[in-house]
């Protein structure tokens, strides 16, 4: 099986990816169990991708419930070293309007039931995390995705459990913080992204106005769904434009987050916590 280069992860409505050579359909275990579903292999414009449905196909799973550690480390074993990742989000601003793309340069985190690291068990990591979404790989987004629609360059993407939408008061709330976009998949995603020293960046296509814009319909199932599909082609050129744009060598920190991050002493890490993690931590431990 050959190794993938670049990975992608789609979000609602994008669970397949069209247009692949050499396709193969692979199915992965993982010490933090399966990913979300089968992954697809194959070349895209002579390029080695990776494609997982983030919700598995038809939808199957709700956003607390993804098996984000078993995706990233699925990803990670072949061969990955960027993901660019779909995502359905509600805008906080006017000037970000339904079906714009917004490609974040920032995140908080709002969830508050989902495992955001793979370590623990005997072994403590601190990786950095002022930067979340790789320079290099935002920058290739926006130039995949010029001229295909309303682009906006940054923002701060709130991260709420879900599965509810927001209340009112929370959406004033996050407006009250200079939040741009708010949704429910970017974490722990890039968290765990960043531990396997993978650069991670989101498209992020606005669907609605979330519940604080007054003149607006409140959100629903049927405005988001609605609307996305209406994005999906879309985010299908990006993912076939951005193949022949990512560079095979980033100048960035991303590939090395764990290099000083690792704390506990090597001498008392449990050997069934290093033999798990020995994917991300082997080259740094041997």
């Amino acid at each position: 099986m050959t190794e993938a280069m670049l990975g992608f992860i789609g979000g609602s409505g994008l669970y397949d990816i069209e247009g692949l050579t050499d396709r193969q359909e692979v199915e992965l275990s993982t010490p933090f169990d399966d990913p979300s579903d089968t992954i697809v292999t194959g070349s895209l414009d002579g390029v080695r991708v990776a494609f997982l449905p983030r919700h598995g196909r038809g939808h199957r799973i709700s956003p607390t419930e993804i098996p984000v550690r078993a995706n990233i480390y699925a990803l990670k074993s072949l061969g990955v070293e960027r993901i660019l990742s779909v995502s359905a989000v509600g805008s906080l601003k006017e000037e970000l309007r339904p079906l714009d793309l917004v490609i974040p340069d920032q995140i908080i985190d709002r969830t508050k039931s989902r495992v955001s690291t793979f370590f623990g068990d005997g072994l403590v990591a601190h990786v950095g995390f002022a930067d979340p979404f790789c320079a290099n790989l935002r920058r290739d987004a926006l130039d995949a995705a010029h001229g295909l629609t309303t682009i906006h360059d940054g923002g701060t993407y709130v991260v709420i459990e879900g599965p509810q939408f927001s209340t009112r008061a929370e959406s004033a709330l996050y407006r009250s913080w200079g939040a741009d976009i708010i949704g429910m998949t970017a974490l722990p995603e890039a968290k765990l992204a960043r531990e396997a020293e993978i650069c991670y960046a989101t498209l992020a296509f606005v669907t609605d106005y979330d519940v604080w814009r007054e003149a607006e319909e409140d959100v629903s199932v049927e405005m988001v769904v609605a609307n996305l599909m209406k994005n999906v082609d879309t985010a299908r050129s990006i993912i076939r434009n951005i193949t022949t744009r990512v560079s095979p060598e980033y100048k960035c920190g991303c590939g090395t987050a764990l290099e000083t991050a690792i704390i506990t002493s090597r001498d008392l890490i449990p050997c069934e916590t290093r033999a798990r993690l020995g994917l991300l931590v082997d080259k740094y431990l041997d």
